[in-house]
């Protein structure tokens, strides 16, 4: 069976200096906010081509941070994809604020920014990117809208560590953006963790501020802040794998480069083939009309799969508030969507196999 991922074979050629960083710690007696997390925030910010990296628990937490951070009235409205994961919604929500949903480009998943005028009223305050997938958004035509309304992008970028727009790194970030290093994203920790990436110096000091109960200085409280701490450990394990994620998102590349170029299944939807260099192919995506029925075939052929994501946020319990709405470009993309196994540690005789069984499958089989 070629599984979908396997984090051990996945962290394995980093075993040792993972380890090292981890003893490292352990013997420094300085467990929180110290020179790991200090050099990880430097490093991770030069290598995004930002100003400034704050560290912090995970991805949600990076996103409400941000929009903490902004002090938006509540009620203020933020324009988010349908499609998406339900975290970046939940930091909208979890501020009592307003999420704006749109339909996203049904080419490529993402946030349609020729939709974005039509929804923005007096209380729109942000438009939030997210770059699914690992590709990122149409950001020169948001960035436009948002110049032109006085608006804030923040964008989420959980699954495009290294994901670069125009060939810049930088021009994914929007104002400020949110990454989640959780085990499973291109750069993983072995845990949860997270970091606000940013330009803007007054937004990186009060996030600094906010993370750490509101304070820098011991027991001197400017926000009332909340816990949310890169913590020791997680920075120096992501430091030392920090060096390999731009070869390993060119191995992601070349494979689906041959994914995209080889499979040749007539009902089967691949992403864009853009501008695939620019992509970092966290996910491999394809579409079938018969999902289900494709999924056992490659299951039954040694291939394990996985669906991002089953079922809309609209459609899910704890936004059932807004079940009336209808988006039908979102949720047919929710019926039909399969991610195929594409990571750094698939070897070209696995990527073989994963084509010819793809090409092979039709209704009868």
């Amino acid at each position: 069976m070629i599984p979908f991922l396997d984090l051990k074979q996945i962290n394995y050629p980093h075993q040792a200096m993972v380890e090292d960083a981890v003893q490292r710690v352990v013997r420094s007696g300085w467990y929180v906010l110290g020179v790991e997390v200090q050099n990880f925030e430097k490093d991770f910010a030069a290598f995004c081509g930002a100003d400034h990296c704050i560290g912090v628990g995970n991805g949600l937490d990076a996103l409400q941070l941000i929009l903490q951070a902004y002090d938006f009235p509540k009620g203020s409205e933020v324009i988010v994809p349908a499609n998406t994961y339900i975290a970046s919604v939940l930091s909208v929500s979890f501020l009592g604020l307003t999420p704006i949903w749109l339909e996203p480009d049904p080419v490529t998943m993402l946030l349609d920014p020729s939709l974005i005028e039509s929804r923005i009223t007096e209380k729109t305050k942000a438009i939030m990117p997210v770059h699914l997938y690992g590709r990122s958004c149409e950001m020169d035509a948001i960035v436009q809208i948002s110049t032109k309304y006085d608006l804030k992008v923040i964008t989420d970028a959980a699954q495009a560590h290294g994901a670069t727009y125009r060939d810049s790194r930088r021009a994914i970030l929007g104002d400020a953006s949110a990454f989640s290093f959780y085990p499973t994203k291109n750069l993983g920790a072995l845990g949860d963790a997270g970091a606000v990436v940013t330009s803007d110096p007054n937004l990186a000091e009060k996030i600094r501020h906010l993370r750490n109960y509101g304070s820098l200085k011991k027991y001197v409280n400017v926000y009332k802040g909340t816990n949310s701490r890169l913590d020791e450990i997680q920075a120096a394990v992501l430091n030392a794998k920090l060096p390999f994620l731009a070869p390993e998102n060119n191995r992601r590349c070349q494979i689906a480069k041959r994914y995209l170029n080889e499979i040749n299944l007539p009902a089967l939807t691949l992403p864009p083939a853009d501008r695939p260099d620019e992509d970092v192919w966290h996910l491999f995506v394809v579409r079938h009309p018969q999902r289900e029925m494709f999924i056992n075939f490659l299951e039954r052929h040694g291939i394990q799969t996985n669906v991002h994501y089953p079922l809309p946020i609209h459609h899910q319990n704890a936004y059932r508030e807004y079940r009336h709405h209808s988006f039908p470009i979102t949720e047919q993309i929710h019926r039909e969507v399969v991610s195929l196994p594409l990571n750094p540690v698939l070897s070209d005789i696995q990527v073989d196999h994963i084509i010819e069984v793809v090409n092979q499958y039709s209704e009868n089989n």
